[in-house]
Parts: C-alpha cells; sequence; structure tokens
C-alpha cells in the first residue's frame, strides 16, 4: 500500500483536531505542530470540508474543527475524503477490472487486498489515534516483528 503525502498530511491533521477537542485549530497550528506546509495543508483542509469531514469557522477565534465526533470518523473516511477509493488498479475499483488467461485470478487478489485494508482502516478511528488506543487487532499485527523487518521487499 501506498499512501501520498496528501493522505499523511490529512491523516495527521485530522489526528490533531481529534486530540483538540472542540475548539477550533488554525491551518497555522496544525502545520506547526506536524510540521507541514501551511498552503498544502489548507488545499487539504478543503478537500476534507468538502467530504463533510471538518468544519471550517472564521473570524479571530476561527479554525477548523471536525464535522462529526472522532470517534465517528474512520481513517478510511479520511484517505476516501483526500485520495478516493481504498484500492484501484490502473483507477478502476477492482470489481471492475477484468483479465484473461492466467492473469484471471488478480482481480481476486486486488479484490482481497482491499478488504484487508477496509478491516484495518475502517476500524480505527481518529479518537483512537489520538488517544494512543488502537483495536487490538491492530497492535497485535504491528507487534509481529514481521512487520517491521526492513529487510522484506515492501
Amino acid at each position: 500500500m501506498r499512501l501520498s503525502a496528501r493522505v499523511d498530511y490529512a491523516l495527521r491533521a485530522a489526528a490533531e483536531l481529534a486530540a483538540a477537542g472542540e475548539g477550533p485549530t488554525t491551518v497555522g497550528e496544525l502545520a506547526k505542530e506536524q510540521e507541514m506546509p501551511p498552503k498544502y495543508l489548507e488545499n487539504i483542509l478543503l478537500q476534507m470540508r468538502r467530504a463533510g469531514l471538518v468544519r471550517g469557522q472564521r473570524g479571530p477565534e476561527g479554525g477548523y474543527v471536525l464535522a462529526r465526533p472522532a470517534s465517528q470518523i474512520s481513517l478510511a473516511d479520511v484517505i476516501r475524503a483526500v485520495d478516493g477509493p481504498l484500492a484501484n488498479v490502473r483507477g478502476e475499483r477492482p470489481e471492475h477490472v477484468g483479465y484473461q488467461g492466467a492473469a484471471q485470478a488478480l482481480q481476486q487478489v486486488w479484490i482481497a487486498l482491499r478488504a484487508s485494508e477496509r478491516a484495518i482502516l475502517e476500524e480505527v478511528t481518529l479518537e483512537q489515534i489520538a488517544k494512543g488506543e488502537l483495536p487490538d487487532r491492530v497492535t497485535e499485527l504491528a507487534a509481529d516483528p514481521a512487520a517491521w523487518d526492513s529487510h522484506m521487499p515492501v
């Protein structure tokens, strides 16, 4: 799985908003806290606003807040808001890609890969990230030494 800088920044900013609670946080504060370029982050937050994940608040006490409780926003929600579907093949959903002959089974692999991604990304919420309290299944997978083996091809 390859995550773009846009997704990385969106997830980090969303985690900061989750940790901030109900008060608005400015783009500048988010950018400084996570060492991100403010202009780039502003564009990402606009995408997240269009997707209904954040709300902008104008004025001297303005900034961004989550549009709904952090416990109701999954990592998958954020990724889809800024990068589209979780898994695609050449821009198509895996179920819309067909192969012939010996490569025919690849479609099932792509669908299984998407299901695996969903199993984690839809389960983990911004609240869990902000509190550092991940689901047991995620913690167990991350604790496996093979997950950290830098000698394995990525």
